[in-house]
This record gives structure tokens, sequence and C-alpha cells, in this order.
């Protein structure tokens, strides 16, 4: 039975780091020397046109030497997804994200290719739509996506760029208070948080944390009042949670 390939970053950057410039030897352990075609979806960008998106990964990930195609918000995005060797996800808005995905009926099939061991990678709202569901996402809601249902190739959602901090003074909520009311209103469903500089790799069967930080877990039992909080180290095997 095939196995999935995902590789999901919290970001694409890291500090003043250059666009996925932590990254790269990452990606290129994850797919190998041999030149592969990549789709790459950069329906997330707000503020940054598709073409404009597409020639910044290209640069940034130009050492790799892959073939990278951009995935349209029209009629050809079914195929350019099926022909694909490699499927990428954009950061941006996850809610725009999501509702181009559903406009142009590429759900499934990249969740079937996945499944079927076709290497994922994605950052920030690219890693939060391998969820259940984009609920745990930071973004604002500027459109509104046929629905919250995401890939669920991870039975657990993602919060990218995590960083749970209260300044002085301040009384709004915290990171952790928003994720708290997530797992209030939906018990069981953990949550793994990922600091900026880290990222989830599941291969050969196995979840791992890679990068520079540990990480989060965040979890609640339908039974309990408390929210059980959980680090991760680097390189830990996290496959309990699949």
């Amino acid at each position: 039975m095939a196995s999935p390939n995902i590789l999901a970053f919290s970001s694409s950057r890291v500090g003043t780091s250059s666009m996925l410039e932590n990254a790269i030897p990452v990606i290129q352990e994850f797919l190998g020397n041999k030149n592969l075609r990549i789709a790459f979806i950069p329906f997330a960008g707000v503020t940054i046109t598709h073409e404009e998106y597409l020639n910044k990964v290209k640069n940034a990930l130009a050492s790799l030497n892959h073939t990278i195609e951009m995935v349209l918000p029209d009629n050809s995005a079914v195929k350019t997804i099926k022909n694909a060797d490699v499927i990428m996800v954009g950061g941006g808005n996850t809610f725009k994200l999501l509702s181009l995905i559903y406009t142009t009926q590429i759900l499934d099939i990249i969740r079937d290719k996945v499944s079927s061991s076709t290497p994922y990678i994605g950052w920030s709202a690219g890693s939060n739509i391998t969820g259940p569901t984009i609920c745990t996402t930071n973004d604002m809601p500027i459109v509104e996506p046929k629905s919250f249902n995401a890939l669920g190739l991870f039975p657990f959602q993602i919060n990218p760029h995590y960083y749970n901090v209260k300044p002085e003074g301040f009384n709004g909520e915290t990171r952790d208070d928003r994720l708290t009311e997530f797992l209030f209103e939906n018990p069981v469903i953990p949550i793994v948080c990922l600091p900026e500089g880290t990222a989830l790799l599941y291969q050969n069967a196995q979840l791992k944390l890679v990068g520079i930080a540990s990480a989060i877990v965040l979890t609640k039992e339908e039974s309990d009042e408390a929210i059980s909080k959980k680090e991760i180290a680097v390189d830990e095997d996290i496959s309990w949670l699949m």
C-alpha cells in the first residue's frame, strides 16, 4: 500500500533569511536529485500576482533544477495536477487558497495523488490545508470557501507561524487562547503548533519534526476541562499522531 510523502513547513522564511533559503536542503533531501515536474499552486497569494509568486519560487529553488509549472485557477488546473510529479502549495491567505482549490475542483485530485505517494510540499497556508480543516489558521477570512474542510492528509490540525506571546498591557486573546477555543469546540482533534523554522516530515510511514526549534502539540479529551500541552523535539518520532 502506498504511503504519502509530505513536507509541511511553518513558513517560507526564518528570521531575515530569503524565501525558502532554510527549506532548500530539506526539500533537496526529500525529493532527491532526479529532475521532477512540480505543480506549484499560488492561490494563497493576495497582494502578489500568481505569475509574480511563481517567479519568486522558481528563483528561490533554481539550484534544485526541477521544472516548476504554475497551476492556474481555471479548467487547466486538473490536468496540471494530474501530470505533476510533485505538488507544491505556497503560503498566503488560507481562505483564498482553499476557495480557489474548491473552485478549480482539485481538492480530491490532490488528496488522491498524495495518498498514492506523490510528494507534497507546502508552507504556511499550504501546510494548513494538510489537516482536516483550516479552522486553526491565523488568517483573516477575506473570502468564504465552499467549506472549511481541507485535504485531511493529516488527522490533526496545524497552526503555522506559532508564537504565543502576550505583551504587557495587551487584553486580547493570545495564540494559545484562540487554539484552546478550537479544542473546546472540537475535542480529541490535536493541534500541532509549528514555530517558524520547523516542518513536519512524513515519509516511509513515519512522522517527525525537522528544523531548528521544538514544536507544541495541544490536545483535549472530551471529559477534560484542561488543555494538554506537549513539547516535541527536533527529529522526534511523532508517528503516534497518525
